[in-house]
């Protein structure tokens, strides 16, 4: 018998959930480029991974710390902006752990205890902070100082590396404050170590060392008008779409196949399963959004209470699961410019084979489609909610469903957002 104590699935929790879907492209980066090339000493920019809220972003790096964990890694813990938040000293306490678990902290050499004092004081003041006594340091200088020194004993220890994971970074509104940390981690990422390599002769190299920033798509604006040149150049931005169909199937194959197992109250294991039509319909109500097949498969579970998950739990399930789906799509609408939302509202009443960005600007009352180009790049390149092409397409399909059907309350049809 399944119970809520016993479901694997986490949606709105920010944890890594049991039931996992898709995102292989971003956890291949980790596994095969990233780590690989900055363990060996080669450069490679920071992540930024950008998306809107429910995309899965913070549990897709969740996920990546957890598993740099397992290898024996250093790794902060998930360093979340509050709004009015301070960043630096934010970052200056999670680093601070780190140095007590490089062991840092019991280390005798006069340069590496100046660090630490200085971001100490960092940690209890902030991004206000000025170091008379250490020369007129400012605080970016002594988190880079600290991340170099963090560098080097993950290289003294080998194949380590150091993660630093910084989340909602669109709260950091402080134009200062943000370029002093982008640029802080920019510079201990452009750093190189003079190493001794096989033959005695002196060359240098990248350290061992990951950013990984998460948060809301118009940190890119952001991050970009406030930078520039040095935030691109640093840092290589992903914008989390919807998932494929494929994937959100793979994740579901352990309940269609063999069951998902739970303890047994006896101390014995049960297997839940699942129905293909239950199955189906998850996949068609979550409309690819993690944060909604998470909604979708909890409320199924708590549906009922028997060994098999029917395609009826999932319709129960979801009529009390419908109202929070509608109001999550809502939230990124309402936050999207006027010009932006009617554009969407325009393309979604055309069909999906008539949509050319000017037969959308003819439907906005435009002659050309010149009056509405940077609208549609924004919302391809900044905001992740569609692609543009011959024929414009979204790819995030909650809002799709929202505008275009009676989705939440009915189960649109299932497609994949890479479809033409």
């Amino acid at each position: 018998m399944r119970t809520p104590l016993d479901s694997p699935f986490s949606p709105g929790s920010d944890v890594v959930p049991q039931v996992w879907a898709g995102r292989a492209r971003f956890l291949a980066d980790w596994r095969d480029v990233l780590r690989p090339r900055r363990v060996a000493g080669i450069h490679e920019r920071a992540r930024t991974i950008l998306g809107e809220a429910g995309s899965g972003k913070s549990a897709l790096v969740r996920r990546i710390a957890q598993s740099a964990r397992d290898q024996g890694d250093w790794v902060t813990e998930q360093i979340r902006i509050p709004a009015g938040g301070d960043p630096l000293k934010r970052v200056a306490e999670a680093l601070l752990g780190l140095a007590a678990q490089a062991g840092l902290v019991v280390a005798t050499e006069k340069r590496i205890s100046a660090v630490l004092a200085c971001v100490q004081a960092v940690a209890v003041g902030g991004a206000s902070v000025t170091f008379r006594e250490a020369e007129g340091v400012e605080a970016y200088r002594a988190l880079t100082e600290l991340l170099i020194e963090l560098g080097r004993a993950a290289i003294a220890r080998a194949n380590t590396m150091v993660v630093v994971h910084v989340d909602e970074v669109q709260n950091i509104t402080d134009t200062n404050v943000l370029s002093q940390l982008l640029v802080a981690f920019g510079d201990a990422l452009a750093y190189e170590e003079p190493v001794k390599a096989p033959g005695g002769y002196e060359a240098s190299r990248a350290l061992p060392i990951a950013i990984y920033l998460t948060g809301l798509p118009e940190f890119l604006d952001m991050a970009g008008a406030r930078v520039g040149a040095t935030f691109a150049r640093r840092f290589q931005t992903g914008t989390l779409e919807s998932l494929d169909v494929e994937s959100l199937v793979e994740a579901l194959y352990p309940f269609i196949f063999d069951g998902w197992e739970i303890a047994d109250p006896d101390g014995g294991i049960r297997r839940i399963s699942m129905e293909v039509p239950a199955a189906t319909n998850i996949i068609r109500y979550s409309c690819g959004e993690p944060f909604l097949f998470q909604l979708a498969g909890a409320n199924a579970w708590y549906a009922g209470t028997g060994d098999v998950i029917t395609e009826e739990d999932v319709e129960r399930g979801w009529a009390h699961a419908a109202p929070e789906a509608e109001a999550h799509v809502l939230r990124i609408l309402e936050r999207l410019p006027a010009r932006e939302r009617e554009f969407l509202e325009a393309m979604a009443a055309l069909p999906p084979q008539q949509r050319q960005l000017l037969t959308i600007a003819k439907a906005l009352g435009y002659a050309t489609s010149a009056k509405v180009g940077t609208t549609a790049r924004r919302l391809e390149t900044q905001r992740g909610i569609i692609a543009r092409g011959t024929q414009y397409r979204f790819t995030n399909q909650a809002v799709e469903a929202m505008l275009s059907s009676g989705w939440p309350y009915e189960a649109p049809p299932l497609r994949n957002p890479h479809e033409r």
